[in-house]
């Protein structure tokens, strides 16, 4: 892939940058200013050579927009592309369809991705998600309820756990 449009929208968490391929599917975002930092999260059969800053990616920052303002759903149907090993491509898939408001554990991920007993992978295919939000890592906890980590950090973790569990505005 030779390059990739990025942009930049002001959150009530701080800005956020989604970095999307020549389709429009999004190869990585996340609560950052940095491009080329996410750039580098997206794996190396997909990352682009270069970045082309753009003001808006259309469907891609209004799902983003409507998401922060209040619509948890409106990230559902963007179209992602993340490649790995099989079982971290299922785990992706999976996380998509937990839904909002209702965060699982670890061990449940794990369950819910075929694997019980690898609670340790279902961790990993949570730290090595490069296209946070829209694919909700955030959406799952430690066993004893509480955050574990996130790789835009905790608050951020809490404030979207927030807002997907607050009723509909």
């Amino acid at each position: 892939m030779s390059s990739a449009d990025y942009a930049t929208v002001s959150t009530p968490i701080g800005p956020f940058t989604t970095l999307v391929d020549h389709e429009g599917a999004v190869l990585a975002a996340g609560w950052t200013t940095d491009a080329d930092g996410l750039r580098e999260l997206v794996h190396p059969r997909l990352r682009p050579a270069e970045l082309r800053r753009r003001e808006s990616l259309g469907a891609v920052t209004r799902a983003v927009e409507k998401y922060h303002a209040g619509d948890v759903l409106a990230i559902d149907d963007i179209a992602v592309r993340q490649v790995s090993g099989p079982f971290l491509v299922h785990a992706w898939e999976v996380l998509r369809k937990i839904p909002a408001g209702d965060p699982v554990t670890y061990t449940a991920f794990a369950g819910l991705s075929g694997r019980p007993e690898a609670v340790r992978a279902a961790a990993n295919a949570c730290a090595r998600n490069a296209a946070a939000l829209f694919v909700p890592c955030h959406r799952v906890l430690r066993t004893d309820g509480t955050l574990g980590g996130f790789r835009w950090g905790l608050p951020v973790k809490r404030w979207l756990l927030d807002h997907e569990a607050a009723p509909a505005r």
